[in-house]
C-alpha cells in the first residue's frame, strides 16, 4: 500500500445524511446473462425465469427476472455511488416488496432517500435507514425497499 496517496472514493458518515438527504444511481440494463447466472447459481430454476412461452402463458410480457435479482442489482447500483466506501460497518436487513414485473432487457435505477439517521449508543456510530424506490426505463417502481445500515460517525476512529 502507498500511504499518503488519497481514495479517490469515500463513503459519507450517517451524519452526511439527514432525513430527506436524497440520490440517483447510475442505470443498469439486465442481461440474459444477469438471469441466467442468477438462476443456475441460487437455484431459482422456475419455468417462468427460463421459459419465455411459460411466462407468457401466465400473461407476462416477456422473461421475468426474480424479485431478489432485481433487488442484489440494486444493491449493487447503490454501492457503486460509493456513499459507503469507508464508511459501512454493516447491513443490518431490509424489507422489500416487488411492485411491477421485471423483465430482461429492462434498465434499473435506484432513487435512496434517508428516513432515519441517528446515533447509536456505541460512539463513533450511526443508523441510516432509508426508502430505496426501484424504477425501470418507463419510471415504473419495480421494486421498493427499506433497507437498515450500520455506518461509521464523523468521530470514528
Amino acid at each position: 500500500m502507498s500511504s499518503g496517496v488519497p481514495h479517490l472514493a469515500k463513503g459519507l458518515t450517517w451524519e452526511d445524511q439527514p432525513v430527506g438527504f436524497r440520490f440517483r444511481t447510475f442505470a443498469r440494463t439486465i442481461t440474459e446473462t444477469d438471469l441466467v447466472n442468477y438462476v443456475a447459481l441460487s437455484g431459482f430454476c422456475g419455468p417462468l425465469f427460463y421459459d419465455a412461452r411459460k411466462a407468457e402463458a401466465a400473461g407476462y410480457a416477456g422473461r421475468l427476472v426474480p424479485g431478489v435479482l432485481t433487488l442484489a442489482l440494486a444493491e449493487g447500483l447503490v454501492v457503486q455511488t460509493n456513499v459507503m466506501t469507508g464508511t459501512g460497518l454493516g447491513f443490518l436487513g431490509a424489507q422489500f416488496d416487488v411492485r411491477h414485473p421485471c423483465y430482461v432487457g429492462d434498465t434499473i435505477e435506484v432513487v435512496v432517500e434517508v428516513t432515519e439517521s441517528r446515533p447509536t449508543s456505541k460512539p463513533g456510530r450511526g443508523l441510516v435507514k432509508t426508502h430505496n424506490r426501484v424504477l425501470n426505463q418507463h419510471g415504473d417502481v419495480v421494486l421498493e425497499y427499506h433497507p437498515v445500515r450500520l455506518q461509521r460517525g464523523k468521530d470514528s476512529p
